[in-house]
């Protein structure tokens, strides 16, 4: 028998309204909710957390006007649907309590214990903290959430049932409020729920939010699905009766129910395939569900002998599941008069998986495999979002990857030998090498895709068969943030880079203050760990090497800490007198993460240089005329005198205007002589004609140093066409 839409919608998670009768009386909604799961005593202590509650929250109200304990009331009558345990539902009445009142963590832990404690910390927010602004603060909460989060789910369970409640209860807001509230819901709490297998909650926020964030779609979307719904209730009922019919004579039991997609789903569809309502013609389908899992198969035969499948819409989620532990056969079939619908059939089992997710666990008390599966893909989730909460430098970095993380859409790839990797749509094969293991990911050079050599920014599709090319030589690359997409992908990048920034200030650093030591005559070497240990304490930082980026980041001053070494050195007394002049400093002729190479001037090797240290980016070398020397207005004490190392084994960018006579294949002539000089032509542009007989081509040619560049330049003069040649060192 078919179940109205109306009454599946019913079936979801029921809006829970201000209660009418106290928390602990015999007859309330959470004393018959708890008493199908609690003992008495299990029961007594969520009482005693209600009348705590209740009286700290005496005299508050809602902005409905209701009394405020109500909210925590309906907060613990969701969760008691998800079965959580006694401390959860006693969290659930105090959560607000620590926030909104005098009472304190420590009241709590004294008089609930520290598992509720614990519980009510993860939920609380982080008002007593200052924070920049209400976003740094939203992102702060966030990751302080997650991390409890990932220490005990049960924490996130709690907060999408207060999430759910309040977005239950948004109207008396003001619509600003609203959609701020709704806007976070949609973008964090979710796409969450969706990853934990809460499908009845998912849909429910999902469908609350579109509401507020878009009430006029929502309200179009909803009077179009109810139109559709007696437009096509002939077609629908007759096809339902062919199902019944076709299942009947196959032996097969099954329960059939009707299923309407939610306005959000269809909304979301829309902008996907860029079309209206009228286009959209799977709103409506049938979900079945039948006794095991072989019997989904035959089930799916059936109904292929039935109706003629749509190619490409089959979906076998029973043997891939999805993230979340989801579970089901979707096919979508041409049913009577062309109509296409979806059918989405599951076993007993994945059907309380697919409502109930990971709360599944506390439900059902199934001893079911694939529940046990789904906890342990659920701790290794958490166990990432830990991972990266600690790589990620700050809560904008980590919010920004939990949110990529939540990206619903996934490709599923396998490994050399078989393995499953479910990666988040539009991934790269280097997203697939860190999803493989971090070192993989580290020492990643080329990979082939379906024994095809690819390169690493190559999007990869479900069904590829991946292979990475690793050498040891090889190290991550920042060009590779702009491609991947996977939260444990970035935040190891990341992590790398900042690693080797950190290694090449430090060198940096070091090579900086061993010059100003010379300068007093006090040789590296005399300085000992006790002459670190009192500058460091003199300092107030952690070690040395804090020290050493200081310096290469120009916020000490070599000079000054190199004085302070030698003053605490034993018989400073006796140390000589300053040297005027420190020694010059040495780099190699290749960039590094601390030594970049000023874009306004490209010096090269050869070439009189100067070091500007930049308190972001490190020394940044400029040749001596560089005009933004002159342009910069800085301290002097933030220049240093800097030489290339002997012999650089490198190429490096100089910029060419080149003035040539309009002829057929002049530019032949000069990208040859190029090539033949052993230089490498990185870009070429020609300045708009102004109608006389000469060209102006812009050049940007590598080569190894400045004779290198001599040589060129003296090879290039030899075309008889061309007119003029000049390096153009400044770009200001």
């Amino acid at each position: 028998m078919v179940k109205a839409a109306q009454k599946n919608k019913a079936e979801k998670l029921h809006k829970v309204t201000s209660p009418l009768l106290p928390a602990d009386t015999k007859d309330s909604k959470l004393t018959k909710l708890l008493k199908v799961y609690l003992s008495q005593k299990e029961i007594e202590l969520v009482w005693k957390a209600y009348r705590y509650s209740d009286k700290a929250h005496t005299g508050q109200k809602r902005v409905g006007g209701e009394a405020y304990i109500s909210h925590p009331v309906a907060v613990a009558c969701i969760a008691s649907e998800f079965h959580l345990d006694g401390a959860s539902i006693q969290a659930a009445l105090l959560h607000d309590v620590v926030e909104d009142t005098p009472s304190t963590a420590d009241d709590i832990k004294k008089i609930f214990g520290t598992q509720v404690a614990k519980l009510v910390d993860g939920l609380s927010k982080l008002d007593k903290v200052q924070f920049e602004d209400d976003t740094e603060a939203q992102a702060e909460n966030f990751r302080k959430m997650l991390l409890a989060m990932s220490q005990d789910v049960r924490v996130i369970l709690i907060k999408l049932a207060d999430r759910l409640h309040n977005m239950q209860t948004l109207e008396p807001l003001k619509p600003k409020k609203r959609r701020a509230i709704a806007q976070e819901t949609s973008d964090i709490y979710a796409p969450i729920a969706n990853r934990l297998g809460l499908n009845n909650v998912y849909q429910e926020l999902e469908d609350l939010s579109f509401k507020y964030i878009h009430p006029l779609r929502c309200k179009t979307i909803k009077k179009a699905i109810i139109a559709s719904r007696g437009n096509r209730k002939e077609i629908i009922q007759k096809t339902l009766k062919a199902i019944e019919e076709k299942l009947k004579k196959s032996d097969l039991k099954a329960t059939i129910t009707g299923r309407e997609k939610n306005p959000a789903s269809i909304h979301r569809k829309m902008l996907k395939k860029h079309t209206n309502f009228s286009k959209i013609n799977d709103i409506y389908g049938f979900r079945i569900i039948v006794n095991n899992l072989d019997e989904c198969y035959l089930t799916l035969g059936a109904l292929h002998a039935l109706y003629k499948p749509i190619p490409g819409k089959f979906k076998d989620y029973i043997a891939i599941p999805k993230a979340n532990g989801y579970q089901s056969l979707h096919t979508t079939l041409f049913g009577p008069f062309g109509m296409p619908f979806e059918i989405q059939i599951r076993s007993d089992n994945m059907h309380k998986l697919a409502e109930a997710g990971v709360a599944a666990h506390w439900l059902y008390k199934t001893e079911d495999a694939h529940v046990t599966e789904l906890q342990q893909q659920t701790n290794q989730w958490l166990k990432r979002l830990l991972e990266i909460q600690t790589e990620s430098s700050d809560s904008f970095e980590f919010l920004e990857h939990l949110k990529i993380d939540l990206f619903p859409d996934e490709v599923y790839v396998f490994s050399p030998k078989g393995k499953i990797f479910a990666l988040p749509k539009g991934s790269t094969t280097i997203d697939y090498a860190y999803a493989v293991h971090t070192v993989v990911g580290n020492s990643a050079m080329a990979a082939k895709i379906n024994q095809e050599l690819t390169p690493l920014r190559a999007e990869i599709s479900t069904g590829d068969h991946i292979e990475i090319i690793t050498a040891s030589v090889a190290k991550p690359n920042p060009a590779w943030l702009n491609f991947v997409i996977t939260p444990k992908a970035r935040s190891q990048i990341r992590l790398y880079l900042r690693s080797a920034e950190t290694k090449e200030l430090i060198i940096l650093g070091k090579s900086m203050l061993n010059n100003a030591l010379k300068a007093f005559h006090v040789a590296p070497s005399s300085i000992k760990k006790r002459h670190w240990d009192k500058i460091i304490l003199d300092y107030h930082l952690e070690s040395k090497d804090n020290i050493l980026i200081d310096i290469a980041l120009g916020k000490r001053v070599n000079v000054m800490v190199a004085h302070q070494l030698t003053n605490i050195i034993d018989g400073a007394k006796q140390t000589k007198k300053q040297t005027k002049f420190l020694d010059v400093i040495t780099i190699k002729g290749s960039e590094g993460m601390a030594i970049k190479l000023a874009i306004c001037c490209h010096p090269i090797p050869g070439d009189p240089i100067l070091g500007f240290i930049n308190k972001d980016k490190g020394l940044i070398i400029h040749t001596h005329d560089c005009l933004a020397i002159r342009n910069f207005k800085l301290d002097h004490e933030k220049w240093l005198d800097v030489e290339w190392e002997p012999n650089p084994e490198a190429y490096f960018n100089v910029n060419l205007n080149i003035l040539v006579i309009n002829e057929r294949g002049v530019l032949a002539k000069i990208t040859s002589v190029i090539a033949d000089s052993e230089a490498n032509i990185d870009n070429i542009s020609v300045d708009e004609g102004d109608g006389s007989s000469f060209s102006n081509l812009r050049f940007i040619v590598q080569v190894k140093n400045r004779t290198h560049l001599a040589d060129l330049i003296r090879n290039l003069r030899k075309i008889t066409k061309i007119n003029k040649i000049n390096r153009v060192k400044s770009m200001h």
